[in-house]
């Protein structure tokens, strides 16, 4: 697929972070962008700076995602890429041991089974919410090329989908859900031309994790170190470049690729 401004993309949770990067790795190429995500302070601003449109959306609500699909192609025409960013730890939760003894009293705790839920609810099933709808809407287009190649999607999971660390079980279980329905999906929409890839990314430089080098500057340090090579945390702008690989390459298809580093997480 050639990006240019031929082709419109929607990025979730491209306000900041790795959908930020992918967002503007996309309108530097001229392509047409949609921002979702569900803070309208950073979207709108993200949106302005690179000369996108904001689409404030949660990607557990269905019929919030459907206006929102329906307000970027109206903007912008039907997508052709859809990059999912989405996701994270859900609100309320979803940490902890599976069941956990309380230090102090001996108490047997179990997890916050509905944090679980919420955890694979912004994750697994937002992303797959998202996925039917933008490919529903390829393939209703004509083919971009003789390959007959009507659109790419890309997700993102976390090498904690394979290198769980304690109490890492939902978030864990989310992303592992993604990176496990990579290739059924890429083999349902193959016949209708569009390709599905998923990328498993290690320790990031995303807002959340520079905060840490702020407020701990030793554990930050860590972090570094525990990267076999290169000794840093990746860079969003790899991450785009990798989405934007996978969007470009007609033969990239139902692959699940890892950008880490080569680092393998420890069990805590």
């Amino acid at each position: 697929m050639k990006l240019d401004s031929s082709i419109s993309a929607i990025v979730t949770g491209g306000a900041s972070g790795l959908g930020a990067a992918s967002a503007t790795a996309l309108r530097n190429l001229g392509v047409k962008v949609a921002i979702f995500d569900f803070n309208p302070e950073t979207g709108q601003k993200k949106a302005a700076e690179i000369g996108a449109t904001f689409c404030q959306v949660n990607v557990m609500d269905e019929a919030a995602v459907e206006a929102a699909f329906a307000q970027a192609r109206a903007a912008n025409g039907q997508e052709r890429i859809l990059i999912n960013c989405a996701g994270g730890g859900a609100p309320g939760g979803g940490t902890g041991k599976t069941v956990s003894r309380n230090k102090e009293t001996g108490e047997i705790v179990r997890h916050n089974v509905a944090a679980f839920e919420a955890t694979l609810g912004l994750n697994t099933v937002g992303t797959f919410r998202c996925i039917t709808f933008a490919a529903a809407g390829m393939m209703a287009q004509d083919p971009l090329d003789e390959d007959g190649c009507r659109g790419a999607i890309v997700n993102t999971g976390s090498v904690a989908a394979q290198d769980g660390q304690i109490g890492q079980a939902a978030y864990s279980a989310a992303k592992a859900a993604i990176a496990g329905m990579t290739l059924t999906i890429a083999r349902d929409l193959s016949s209708e031309g569009i390709r599905v890839n998923t990328i498993l990314p290690g320790i990031m430089a995303t807002p959340p994790m520079l905060g840490v080098r702020e407020r701990a500057p030793q554990v930050w340090a860590g972090l570094n170190a525990s990267v076999p090579f290169p000794r840093r945390l990746g860079k969003p702008e790899e991450f785009a470049d990798l989405a934007l690989t996978m969007c470009r390459n007609d033969y990239f298809n139902g692959q699940v690729v890892r950008l880490d580093g080569a680092i393998r997480m420890p069990p805590r």
